[in-house]
């Protein structure tokens, strides 16, 4: 681990806090290499319910990678595919980790940040937030899986702005194209992260965690999405004791409590 990266539980949910502030918390090599074990420690621990991703202060969500790391970890085409595949199998390890996660937005969310944000299953910003990927400004190519995810959330029309202009989206217009899910004001954000996490923690896991893994197989090519593990993941929730909880509780009229088995 890294003192970049700050992992703590909170009740149900574990805060992921990227912390470069010198930088506005740009991405350093050693954040992305300590993300997979950050979310792996989460996934193990029953008690975590939900996951949020969120920058240290209040300037920058992730402003990108840091430049200042490009001549060393970047110049020759050795270093790119190692930092490429960094990169990549720490955003896997994101939107594989069975957990939701939620990217809490407040500030700037550019390039790699951005990458980071559409990598989590929501997005809830601060409005004044920013939102870009620059790639089309250092002469940088843009990972295919990376490209996918962006396509696959807004479409190719607005995908294609985003690269082409590499310019800054506000919030305003980040939440018209469907790059974030929601956009409140600066200082609720706190208040509608910990409702929505909230909410999330007291469903059913087993529900939870099958519709991830399901809209994950979607994302796949045609023919490749594994139906059969997908009806594996409805049959176990119906054979659950959370389903005997949720249906003795509905009938006596009582909140009911969720165990995740």
């Amino acid at each position: 681990m890294t003192d970049r990266l700050i992992v703590e539980r909170q009740g149900p949910i574990g805060w992921i806090t990227f912390s470069n502030p010198e930088r506005h918390n740009a991405l350093k090599v050693e954040m992305w290499q300590a993300l997979p074990d950050a979310l792996a420690r989460f996934e193990a621990d029953d008690e975590v319910k939900v996951i949020v991703l969120r920058g240290a202060g209040e300037k920058a969500f992730i402003s990108g990678a840091d430049i200042s790391e490009f001549e060393e970890m970047r110049s020759s085409e050795e270093a790119v595919l190692a930092y490429e595949d960094l990169a990549e199998g720490a955003m896997r390890a994101l939107q594989t980790v069975a957990k939701p996660t939620i990217a809490m937005i407040r500030g700037y969310c550019i390039g790699g940040g951005l990458g980071v944000a559409i990598s989590c299953d929501l997005r809830i910003a601060a409005e004044g937030s920013t939102f870009s990927i620059p790639a089309g400004r250092l002469g940088l190519g843009y990972r295919f899986s990376g490209v996918k995810r962006l396509h696959d959330l807004v479409g190719p029309a607005f995908a294609k702005e985003i690269f082409f202009t590499a310019r800054r989206f506000p919030a305003e217009e980040a939440m018209r194209i469907g790059l974030i899910n929601r956009m409140v004001p600066a200082g609720e954000l706190d208040g509608v992260i910990a409702e929505t996490c909230a909410t999330i923690a007291d469903n059913a896991p087993l529900t939870v965690r099958s519709v991830k893994l399901m809209v994950e197989e979607l994302g796949k090519p045609e023919g490749e999405p594994d139906h059969g593990m997908c009806e594996r993941l409805v049959r176990g929730c119906f054979a659950s004791e959370d389903y005997v909880e949720g249906r003795r509780a509905f009938m006596e009229k009582r909140k009911p409590v969720f165990r995740g088995r």
